[in-house]
């Protein structure tokens, strides 16, 4: 077994992630750490301002900081971990999507993921700066706006499907959009449904919008609907993206690049690891390497 790398950690939990989720776990994920021969201290986050302060308290005192929540946390937490050297993040599960722990092959059982808090290796990846928001998966808009605003006021009951709820819901509302695009100088105008950029590559539990987008290239993948109708997005464009392989559609476009600039005929709010972030226009980046996260070893 790996010589264990996390003995003394500070573990940040959102007690109302998925529905509660993260709180049924806290128990065995505190007997496991435990077992494990890691030092604790739990902390219950009141709100993303509470978890910043725990956060940076903890890696300036040398510990390890890791999260029992959704990626929204994660990310919030990795937002400031990039700024105080030496930090390292770890990642328990415990929200609806999970998206960071499955594309970074993290167990997405919370207590089995303990083993990574102990025995896993610190490396680095990269982050994506929406505006002056760090975020660790994927940033959107469009009807991505209208999908994750319904899919955050939707009954915890529905777990893992309430991005799929979202997305079927906003369906019958929406329009098609006329938005700008530039990519590291190269610009694209196009009437849609919206762009996804890229640091990682699942969000919405288990949808693959960039599936070949890399946690460490130093890039976004910039994932573009062009217009379709409701019909086929329904029938060709939404199924596929499960396994990713909507990206074959001829209405979907990808590109790479170290900072994007988005801009609509009308507003949008942005969502980056399904939390609001702003509103348009926004300018995206790739910072990369900014971050240790223990990986499975």
């Amino acid at each position: 077994m790996t010589a264990h790398v996390a003995r003394d950690i500070a573990l940040i939990v959102n007690p109302s992630a998925g529905g509660g989720r993260a709180a049924r776990a806290l128990p065995a994920v505190e007997a496991r750490l435990l077992a494990l021969g890691v030092s604790l201290e739990v902390d219950a986050t009141r709100d993303m301002g509470h978890a910043r302060e725990l956060a940076a308290r903890a890696a300036r005192a040398g510990r390890t900081v890791v999260t029992l929540s959704g990626d929204g946390l994660i990310g919030c937490v990795a937002g400031v971990l990039r700024d105080i050297p030496g930090a390292v993040l770890g990642v328990l599960p415990g929200g609806r999507g999970n998206d960071f722990a499955r594309v970074a092959g993290i167990p997405l059982d919370a207590e089995a993921a303990c083993d990574v808090i102990a025995g896993g290796t610190p490396r680095a990846i990269d982050l994506g700066l929406a505006g002056d928001h760090p975020y660790i998966g994927i940033a959107s808009l469009g009807f991505d706006s209208d999908a994750n605003r319904i899919a955050n006021e939707a009954p915890s009951q529905l777990g893992q499907l309430v991005y799929l709820y979202g997305a079927l819901r906003a369906l019958a509302g929406w329009k098609p959009a006329e938005f700008s695009l530039e990519v590291d100088g190269e610009r694209v105008s196009f009437s849609g449904w919206g762009i996804a950029m890229a640091n990682s590559k699942a969000y919405g539990g288990g949808m693959f919008v960039a599936p070949d987008a890399e946690l460490d290239d130093g890039a976004l993948d910039v994932v573009r609907l062009e217009r379709t109708s409701k019909a086929r997005f329904l029938r060709s464009v939404l199924p596929k993206v499960f396994k990713g392989e909507h990206i074959h559609e001829p209405s979907v476009h990808v590109l790479r690049g170290a900072e994007v600039r988005v801009d609509a005929d009308r507003p949008f709010t942005v969502y980056a690891d399904g939390d609001p972030v702003g509103e348009l226009p926004m300018t995206f980046r790739a910072l990369p390497g900014a971050l240790q996260v223990l990986l499975p070893a």
